[in-house]
């Protein structure tokens, strides 16, 4: 024969079983994993860089911008693609076309875009290249078709992934450091929905 449990443990256990009633038969333990699952989906970046198949028309060392996607592939050899994470242009600034790399830039200054200063008058003329200020991040690389544009570092990570700038494509800086390492002037760019 058992004997009946102690005051506390009957209680605890009365919690717990109104926690599993509330909560349709979850546990704490349940919603407790569920809570650091999700805290870590927030504070890990998702979708970093990765090898994945690629079956597109572009050549090995072209860069695909998929807006849509919010992606960006380097085409490999053999039907691969190294595909990043970006920011695009919000819905109203995005364009599309075929342009190619035309400069290379380490911790660039920025002096931003009419547009940019219309909307944010505040901002100074040139914000020197290292600072936290500046949103280029520690590479750009600039693109041909009016030099507006560029595939860039950022100082807000959290914006990559999302529509979130004027034109441009933010990368993580350890993304843009990492394919600025493995493209050239005159690499080809095609950015598409």
């Amino acid at each position: 024969m058992g004997t009946a449990p102690r005051v506390e443990e009957r209680d605890a256990f009365i919690r717990e079983d109104n926690v599993s009633s509330r909560t349709g038969g979850v546990s704490r333990t349940m919603l407790r994993t569920s809570v650091v699952l999700a805290v870590l989906m927030i504070a890990l970046p998702i979708n970093a860089r990765e090898i994945v198949a690629y079956k597109g028309n572009a050549a090995p060392g072209a860069i695909i911008i998929k807006t849509k996607e919010r992606r960006l592939y380097w085409v490999l050899e053999g039907g691969t693609a190294i595909r990043y994470q970006v920011a695009v242009g919000k819905p109203s600034k995005q364009w599309l076309g075929e342009v190619e790399v035309d400069g290379k830039h380490v911790e660039p200054a920025w002096s931003p875009p009419e547009e940019i200063k219309l909307d944010n008058p505040a901002l100074p003329d040139v914000i020197p290249g290292g600072s936290p200020r500046n949103p280029m991040g520690a590479r750009a690389l600039t693109l041909s078709g009016g030099g507006q544009y560029a595939i860039h570092g950022t100082n807000r990570p959290e914006s990559v992934g999302r529509f979130a700038s004027y034109g441009c494509f933010r990368m993580r800086n350890e993304d843009i450091i990492d394919l600025f390492e493995r493209v050239g002037v005159g690499t080809p760019v095609i950015v598409q929905r």
